[in-house]
């Protein structure tokens, strides 16, 4: 089927120029002069993209882009604009429009970001299928590409029976999108359960992943089955996985190939049924390379590889989530005096290097409704940095790039929280490599 894209210019010859360059592209393309028309066509016919010029007589280009985006949000929104109001085309990509051209401009450049435009719609609407299967889960926004591509490798291999292994920072959303996997699996009636691998000791961990018989230590007064048994049928999250005890490693693998699981002090196994997905912030070969995480167990476990991109990647997501937040912080303090955020406290948001990802943002909305004193939400409220973070100011003395070296690390360091090997991997480093700059300090 050609896609179906409307052209609105009130130079009507301008947007049959455009129009015919379109046809020939395999596009079933309408020109129109009048926006008020155009969007009636939008909410009668299943549009694709809408290509609008931005000044125009009864409806400008932001008010149809907002008409569309309450009617059929779906809808892809390109913006013509002139040299001289380039401001209006930014805000137009603010309010959500795809992207936008200056004129003059070639119709084989339009052509180009029609099929982009189209492409992304597509992802769009299997990430809204997805959504529906799933249900709603608050930390997984997927406005961006970058989590419309991510959810669309959960929806292809949700129904496989075969482990999974997450990456990303700490933070990201990992954890929800583990039960996004779980909950469109076959296995979605049977239990999700979670551990996370660094919070307990050797022995508990062992305890708790695979139980024990009374008796197997002290303090061992009854049998305990065990997570492996309690997630028979469902799913098992092992959250960071690489900081599991090395020498409990073998014995998850033995389970993963065996599908059987011997409690603490048993002579017998238990066959289980269950999916496991493994969670790290940690680069996988990284771990692997410092003895951290075996590699016939990542070998194991990375069958279906997914990497959740950090947020400062993915900022197209940081205003559904603020919506979100918002909805939920004032759900828990219906005494707060705050309703929305004021764009410049936006501004700052978006601007944020956003360390702690979607956890981090999650907090910093509540701590905005709580200070805030009106209804509007500050950037004073926020607490963050006046000004997307800079290194170093490029003024005065010329320094050696040694100099720079450590002073950059310890920058990041700090914006890190003193976290070492985040900031490691951040920098694409090893530790001894951050220890050494640091130590030059």
């Amino acid at each position: 089927m050609k896609p179906k894209v409307i052209v609105v210019d009130d130079k009507l010859a301008l947007a049959e120029t455009l129009v015919d360059g379109l046809i020939d592209q395999q596009c079933d393309a309408v020109a129109f002069e009048s926006a008020i028309a155009a969007l009636e066509a939008v909410k009668t016919g299943d549009i694709d993209v809408v290509v609008t010029d931005l000044r125009m007589p009864e409806m400008d280009g932001l008010a149809l882009l907002d008409a569309i985006r309450a009617a059929a949000p779906q809808t892809q929104v390109i913006v013509m604009t002139a040299y001289g109001a380039v401001d209006s085309a930014v805000e137009a990509i603010r309010k959500g429009a795809y992207h936008y051209l200056t004129k003059p401009f070639k119709v084989d450049e339009l052509v180009i970001f029609v099929r982009r435009a189209i492409a992304e719609r597509a992802l769009r609407r299997e990430a809204a299928t997805l959504r529906k299967r799933v249900g709603a889960h608050g930390d997984l926004v997927v406005h961006s590409a970058a989590m419309q591509r991510v959810l669309g490798i959960v929806e292809r291999i949700a129904t496989a029976n075969v482990p999974v292994l997450i990456t990303g920072e700490t933070g990201t959303g990992k954890g929800a999108l583990a039960r996004a996997i779980h909950d469109a699996s076959s296995r979605a009636a049977r239990p999700f359960i979670t551990i996370n691998c660094a919070a307990l000791p050797e022995q508990l961990l062992e305890s708790e992943l695979f139980g024990h018989v009374k008796g197997a230590f002290t303090g061992a007064t009854h049998d305990h089955p065990g997570l492996f048994v309690a997630a028979d049928g469902g799913t098992l999250l092992l959250d960071e996985l690489a900081e599991m005890p090395i020498a409990l490693q073998p014995k998850l693998l033995r389970v993963l190939e065996a599908g059987a699981v011997r409690p603490v002090g048993a002579t017998r196994e238990r066959s289980v049924d269950v999916r496991v997905i493994a969670a790290t912030h940690r680069k996988p070969r990284q771990a692997v390379a410092s003895g951290a995480l075996r590699e016939d167990l990542l070998y194991r476990l990375d069958v279906l590889p997914i990497d959740v991109p950090p947020l400062r990647d993915r900022r197209d997501d940081i205003p559904p989530l603020v919506e979100h937040f918002l909805a939920d912080a004032l759900a828990r303090h219906p005494e707060a005096r705050a309703r929305r955020f004021a764009r410049t406290a936006m501004r700052r948001l978006l601007d944020h290097v956003w360390p702690g990802n979607v956890r981090e943002l999650a907090h910093v909305v509540e701590r905005g409704v709580l200070l805030a004193s009106n209804d509007e939400i500050s950037p004073d409220d926020l607490g963050l940095d006046a000004a997307p973070a800079s290194a170093m100011q490029f003024t005065g003395d010329v320094v050696s790039m040694n100099e720079i070296q450590r002073g950059y690390a310890r920058w990041a360091l700090d914006r890190f929280g003193g976290h070492k090997t985040r900031t490691a991997e951040r920098l694409d480093i090893d530790a001894k490599t951050l220890n050494r700059w640091l130590a030059d300090d």
